[in-house]
């Protein structure tokens, strides 16, 4: 994918370029190195063993003096224990407030390091690397970083923008398969919320021969919305579509399903919840569905997981209002709402219908 796509975000902090394609040599930094140019690389023994090396070059050849802290792979791991042993070594190798961070993999490793760069000395500048596609199109984006508590997920977090995202598409070609059809769930989201054309290209198939055609399109969807609500005090909401039910089955797998597997789940129940409440037709839901299963990713509600014990899980989702569930559901590609004003008969007789 050459040239090398930019986009700019702006947010209430300034702004901030990302930066697509093949990003071997690594574009400047927009930071200087300062004076002792300490940085740290925060990425798992997977990402790491691939690209951590190249990457620390890279840094030196900009005048940085790079540490790499290596955190356990997997979800299961994103918390505050985790972050606690971070700071040990962010401490022990004497980073200052000028100090970099940078998050060197997936969504997990993102959301990790972004927190304790908004954590560690009140704050330091952070640069996201994403290496899977579901951190490319979402979570590397927007700056959103938490950690998962025992009783649900990102319950623990704060807002902290990157100085710069690098997203090289050519560690996708070490992308195990499940990762990418995880990502490629995020990228059928962006699609439902505000590009028709996007999920129509979806929908054509070629998506890793084509990427250089989308990725960037999907993007776009979420820098417009962060850009317009950076805190997530309204439209942001949309960008939930299909993670109030993702997130409660992930939580209930102990996080053996993967995000984007539960995010795909989340968005045919929240398509059937729209259809049967009549906010969308009927061939919507089943257009979503067929899309998401052709790209492999599951479409049913587990069968060990039951009705009550979703929506137990869901009730902890720090997107409710009160007592209240929030959702995001669709009425047209290109159109989604956010509403509280769901009946629990509706959400288990979706729950259901859609059990494996």
């Amino acid at each position: 994918m050459n040239p090398i796509e930019q986009i700019h975000v702006t947010t209430p902090e300034g702004a901030y370029p990302i930066f697509v394609g093949d990003l071997t040599p690594l574009p400047a930094l927009p930071i200087e190195a300062g004076e002792c140019g300490l940085c740290a690389v925060i990425t798992d023994p997977r990402v790491g063993a691939l690209y951590a090396e190249r990457t620390a070059n890279a840094l030196r050849a900009q005048g940085f003096d790079p540490r790499v802290i290596q955190i356990p792979e997997g979800e299961t791991y994103k918390t505050l224990d985790t972050v606690r042993t971070v700071y040990d070594q962010l401490i022990d190798a004497r980073l200052d407030r000028r100090s970099l961070i940078l998050a060197l993999g997936g969504g997990v490793v993102g959301d990790l390091a972004g927190f304790v760069s908004a954590t560690y000395l009140r704050g330091v500048p952070f640069v996201q690397m994403p290496t899977t596609l579901l951190a490319m199109v979402d979570a590397s984006v927007g700056g959103k970083v938490a950690v998962d508590h025992p009783r649900g997920k990102n319950l623990i977090g704060a807002f902290k923008q990157p100085r710069a995202v690098l997203a090289d598409i050519t560690t996708l070609a070490t992308l195990p398969e499940r990762e990418w059809r995880a990502g490629m769930a995020e990228a059928v989201k962006h699609g439902i919320i505000g590009d028709v054309g996007l999920f129509e290209q979806l929908e054509i198939g070629n998506w890793r021969l084509e990427i250089g055609r989308w990725i960037g399109r999907a993007l776009r969807v979420k820098v417009d919305i962060v850009t317009r609500d950076p805190f997530e005090q309204g439209e942001r909401a949309k960008l939930n579509l299909g993670h109030t039910f993702g997130h409660a089955l992930e939580t209930l797998s102990n996080y053996e399903l993967h995000h984007g597997e539960g995010v795909a789940i989340g968005l045919v129940c929240a398509a059937r919840l729209a259809a049967r409440r009549n906010l969308c037709r009927a061939r919507l839901a089943t257009r979503i569905e067929n899309l998401l299963a052709v790209i492999g990713l599951p479409t049913r509600v587990p069968r060990a997981m039951s009705s009550e014990a979703l929506l137990a899980a869901m009730a902890a989702d720090k997107k409710r209002v009160a007592a209240h569930l929030r959702f995001v559901l669709p009425r047209a590609l290109g159109d989604v709402i956010v509403t509280d004003s769901v009946s629990r008969q509706d959400i288990v007789s979706v729950l259901n219908e859609l059990r494996a």
